[in-house]
């Protein structure tokens, strides 16, 4: 059996322009990969009216339990502009491996694979070694693996442990573990009033007038100061919109955006519940419409076996001991987490979603390293 190359593989996956929800023939470079290591791979592809279609790859080494799996996507970001080199062609510069995907994350997928080849090459586990790979991460996260955990699930398929290649390090490869996150409320108010003309107020209703006191309402005090193992959650206005280019016209409609990053002292349905009853204390609800969207509850793995298993493994390859956080944004951990026990590292994050997105090819195999200590350690602790 041939070892495999991590960063051979990263380049190979990067050459694949898999913009969300385009595949490119990237789940069939990782397919390939695998099925000459002897997984049996799955494709998945699930489809909804309103979302894109979703190509997604199950694949599974062994039939026993327990089931080790390694989780991650192989779509990205739009390219956007700026870049200094073709974030397609996957050129290693000055011990940079540069490309749309380098971080978040294909790198770290080609490291699950050199880890898994590695460690077969000193026989089979004892139990089974699974990958969950999506094409729909970074875009709405309906067609991927949220469904595929359905179907595994439908089937009796179980999950025993899983780590997701998340680029979770912030400046240094070791540096952080993430074993959980927080949710994700986002919300489109809209504000109604009566249009005049603005020397005459006293025949107009001014909406913007009551949007800013709805808004004042909702950010005047801290949502909370912080949990256990979580930062105080945060709510930040992201747009006001009226669209009036007229300086003598009071609109009849002004619309405003926020987003909600809660720990685990709130829930989707506690913030959307204090939000109606703190805009009804300013404007009755006729005054205004309220669209809500929680793409994510906040979740914990709380510290235990695996990431005790990760962050020693870290530890032993970087020399340095990975901090357990909760911070940054939504990922696909959040569905796992209702699987099996779930923690998030990768690749460092610092160029993730920017121009010259790129990761240090020492830091690849530093990770591929890493990825089999923790096969190593948890097959060994489950026999």
């Amino acid at each position: 059996m041939n070892k495999i190359s991590a960063l051979d593989l990263a380049q190979a996956l990067i050459r694949c322009d898999s913009v969300t929800p385009r595949d490119a023939g990237a789940l069939g470079v990782l397919q390939q990969a695998l099925e000459g290591l002897g997984f049996r791979c799955e494709r998945m592809l699930f489809e909804e009216p309103g979302a894109d279609p979703v190509d997604n790859l199950y694949a599974r080494l062994g039939d026993a339990s327990p089931n080790f799996c390694f989780a991650g996507h192989t779509d990205v970001v739009p390219v956007g502009g700026g870049w200094t080199t073709d974030p397609f062609k996957a050129e290693v510069i000055d011990g940079q491996l540069y490309g749309r995907g380098a971080s978040d994350m294909k790198s770290a997928i080609a490291a699950f694979v050199e880890a898994v080849s590695a460690f077969l090459a000193g026989g089979k586990p004892a139990g089974s070694i699974s990958l969950l790979i999506t094409g729909d991460e970074e875009g709405d996260a309906v067609n991927g693996t949220k469904k595929v955990l359905a179907a595994l699930k439908a089937r009796g398929e179980v999950l025993d442990a899983c780590v997701v290649g998340e680029p979770t390090n912030p400046l240094k490869l070791g540096e952080m573990i993430k074993i959980g996150r927080r949710g994700s409320l986002t919300a489109k108010l809209t504000v109604f009033g009566t249009q005049g003309h603005s020397a005459y107020p006293h025949l107009a209703d001014n909406p913007i007038n009551r949007l800013m006191a709805m808004l004042n309402a909702i950010t005047a005090e801290p949502l909370d100061k912080g949990s256990a193992h979580f930062q105080a959650s945060t709510l930040a206005i992201t747009t006001v919109d009226v669209g009036n280019a007229a300086t003598n016209v009071i609109p009849g409609t002004a619309r405003a955006g926020f987003n909600i990053r809660f720990n685990d002292l709130h829930s989707g349905k506690s913030l959307s519940d204090w939000l109606r009853a703190t805009f009804d204390k300013v404007a009755s609800p006729d005054m205004y419409e309220l669209a809500i969207k929680i793409s994510g509850e906040s979740f914990i793995t709380p510290p235990g076996p695996l990431s005790t298993i990760v962050a020693d493994a870290a530890k032993a390859v970087t020399g340095l001991t990975p901090e357990l956080s909760t911070t940054g944004g939504t990922s696909d951990a959040r569905f796992i987490k209702d699987a099996c026990p779930v923690c998030e590292f990768g690749m460092v994050g610092q160029t993730m979603h920017k121009a010259d997105e790129r990761c240090s090819v020492e830091d690849i195999a530093k990770l591929s390293t890493i990825y089999l200590r923790v096969l190593q350690s948890y097959f060994q602790a489950t026999r």
